[in-house]
């Protein structure tokens, strides 16, 4: 009795130090340790509505007139990877709304489940807010993609047009527990921020691209929002995709033929399900939008003004 008297002594000592240590780890290594604030917001770009969920920061920009693009952003960068694309658009006569989605650049950091219906729930009450004509027209990058396709197939009275660029494929539930996820995020938020250089194949090219990544990791919420969408978002590439097809949306699907983020063989696996234009891009990897805007963007303008 004695000696299991003090194994369970030496087992909860090992469990109150274990625990303690990696409270101490995780306390040094997080870096979310800021909030999102007024007085933050009113020094950055863009504006800000107030939704259900909390404010949401956009950019809208181009003749009232004009036929509405939603641009949506990937898994966790900001609006800001439509730089070029949005400018573009705007000067050939587009009304564009670009957003941040919860969870990312400054728009706010629910703690809720970031599931479609989240990010469905957003969009809606942006474009009820701003009051823009509908159907519009909705283009996605890599996550953005997959939610564009998912929105589109979920609500096909709202959208016109859709254009996927290398859209997210096998976005699949994680094998470690989401606890264990958020805890390795923690760890290292640095491998996060310089793995965004992976999504160009020539990353040189974009040296500040890393550095415009790293502030909206500073602010609570950032890590919980990429773990819990990628365990609550739910994803089926097959039914995803056919239901696309059975909205009878006309879509243009753009990839950039050196992607290693989203394989471009990925692109013929759509096609066998989903009635698409396609635009295969030369030297550009993940965001050929970027890599390759001369070819790209007037490739935008002519599909959506069709």
């Amino acid at each position: 009795m004695k000696f299991l008297r003090k194994l369970l002594v030496f087992i909860l000592i090992v469990i109150v130090f274990g625990g303690a240590a990696i409270w101490i780890i995780y306390y040094f290594k997080n870096i979310e340790k800021k909030e999102l604030t007024y007085e933050l917001r009113k020094n950055t770009n863009g504006s800000y509505a107030e939704l259900e969920k909390g404010f949401t920061h956009y950019e809208l920009d181009g003749p009232d007139s004009g036929k509405v693009v939603v641009l949506l952003n990937g898994f966790s960068v900001p609006y800001y990877i439509w730089n070029g694309t949005y400018e573009y658009l705007t000067s050939h006569g587009f009304r564009v709304l670009r957003y941040d989605m919860y969870g990312r650049g400054f728009s706010d950091r629910p703690n809720v489940t970031y599931n479609k219906q989240l990010y469905f729930e957003q969009l809606n009450e942006l474009i009820d807010q701003l009051h823009l004509k509908q159907p519009f027209n909705i283009a996605g990058v890599s996550f953005g993609g997959l939610m564009a396709a998912d929105y589109t197939a979920a609500y096909p009275e709202k959208v016109n047009k859709v254009v996927l660029i290398d859209p997210a494929y096998n976005f699949d539930h994680p094998s470690t527990p989401e606890l264990a996820e958020n805890f390795l995020e923690a760890l290292d938020p640095e491998k996060r921020a310089l793995s965004q250089m992976e999504d160009f194949k020539y990353p040189d090219k974009h040296p500040n691209w890393v550095e415009q990544y790293r502030p909206q990791m500073e602010y609570k919420g950032f890590r919980h929002a990429l773990v819990s969408t990628r365990y609550d978002y739910g994803s089926d590439n097959n039914k995803i995709y056919t239901a696309l097809n059975n909205a009878h949306k006309q879509v243009l699907l753009i990839w950039g033929k050196d992607d290693k983020t989203v394989s471009f063989t990925y692109s013929k696996d759509i096609q066998q399900v989903l009635k698409t234009e396609f635009l295969p891009v030369d030297d550009a990897a993940h965001l050929p939008h970027l890599e390759q805007p001369d070819v790209v963007n007037p490739a935008l303008v002519t599909f959506l003004k069709k």
